[in-house]
């Protein structure tokens, strides 16, 4: 996939992903490419939020497709919206390198015991 991580706390998480090697036949960024950025990305911050003796598990996640994106890189920011003892969800907006929104994404991970 070929994500690369920029940032990343409990917080917030950015990471981006190459357009090319990720694209479906028609040569558009495959839309579960982009849920596999919002999922990594969702994830990841979880994680954090639940420390170093838990583990994050993804429960549900969504995704709104709104344009396609054929070439560059897409940026990836994920702002968590609930962080508790149990469960931690995360928004993820998927940008292209023009700043205009190609993906939207909410994930919600469970937080358990390692």
């Amino acid at each position: 996939m070929g994500i690369e991580f920029v940032e990343a706390d409990a917080e917030r998480v950015v990471a981006r992903m190459p357009v090319k090697g990720n694209t479906q036949p028609y040569g558009l960024l495959h839309g579960g490419a982009s849920v596999v950025l919002a999922e990594s990305i969702g994830s990841i911050g979880a994680a954090i939020h639940a420390g170093p003796d838990r583990i994050a598990v993804g429960i549900e996640i969504n995704a709104t497709h709104h344009r396609s994106a054929t070439e560059g890189y897409v940026t990836g920011v994920g702002t968590r919206l609930h962080g508790g003892r149990s469960l931690a969800s995360y928004e993820v907006v998927i940008t292209d390198e023009q700043g205009r929104r190609v993906c939207t994404s909410r994930i919600t991970c469970m937080l358990r015991d390692a």
